[in-house]
């Protein structure tokens, strides 16, 4: 398994999902850290394949995905996991993206709020591209334009998070409530909210794709689309499996369903 930031909450549990699964089908698991980087993801994967593995679970680096390519090329049974791709070559295991998100802006649109705002992941990531399309499509369904303005780049980590709602905040008339594209950008929102003396839920509503532990444990608790991490985990070792056991079946992309939590964040 070769996946970015093992250290990471998210990417936390993920893995322990995966490792549960395989243990369950008696499989043993070496895990690598990519570091997100397409060269270490190259090194960490050809390292791997010394290793005489019988097949591989790869969370792909954003950009080039000539590590992937590779895999297909060369027959090696492969499973894209939670970063998925835009491809049909490969099985693919992930959570779905632009409905979930879709719902959130809606849910602040029916709500009343007329300019909501996007902390945006980094482009070139198709998780991050799906959930920029699910803010468009969710504004569209709840009779809003589309705005620049509103949309910030908040980078993928905490620091982003935090100098994309600053940059929201400064907009004229800044928006009234913030959906954020993924839980390590949250860490940086909720700070710099708080930073400036806002109080989530009153002044400023706020929602996010991921559901970290501490977004339930915060006051007010965060409004959220929890992903169904277990189940992507599970999903993934299942179609690992059933690619070593028929290598000649047709590639296959499953994408479960974010679970809607709906907390006091969102002033509601």
């Amino acid at each position: 398994m070769a996946l970015h930031d093992p250290s990471n909450p998210h990417v936390t549990r993920v893995v322990h999902a995966i490792e549960d699964a395989a243990g369950d089908a008696g499989c043993a698991i070496t895990l690598a850290d990519t570091g997100d980087s397409v060269a270490t993801e190259a090194e960490v994967v050809r390292s791997l394949r010394e290793q005489n593995v019988d097949g591989v679970l790869l969370s792909p680096a954003a950009g080039d995905d000539s590590v992937v390519t590779g895999l297909v090329r060369l027959g090696i049974p492969t499973v894209l996991v939670d970063h998925v791709a835009n491809r049909n070559d490969v099985d693919q295991a992930g959570a779905e993206n632009v409905q979930a998100v879709s719902a959130l802006v809606r849910h602040f649109g029916t709500r009343g709020h007329r300019r909501i705002g996007f902390v945006a992941d980094l482009p070139g990531r198709v998780a991050g591209d799906e959930r920029a399309l699910g803010y468009r499509l969710g504004l569209g369904r709840a009779g809003l334009r589309w705005n620049p303005d509103l949309v910030a780049n908040g980078r993928g980590d905490a620091g982003g998070g935090a100098a994309a709602t600053a940059k929201l905040l400064e907009t004229t008339p800044s928006p009234s409530a913030l959906v954020v594209s993924n839980e390590a950008m949250l860490v940086g929102v909720h700070y710099e909210l708080h930073r400036r003396g806002l109080r989530i839920g009153d002044d400023i509503a706020l929602a996010a794709y991921g559901d970290p532990a501490w977004a339930r444990t915060v006051d007010p608790a965060l409004t959220a689309m929890a992903p169904p991490v277990a189940e992507i985990g599970h999903a993934a070792v299942h179609l690992l499996l059933r690619r070593l056991t028929d290598p000649e079946r047709r590639p296959e992309a499953v994408r479960l369903a974010p679970e809607f939590r709906h907390r006091t964040s969102c002033g509601c």
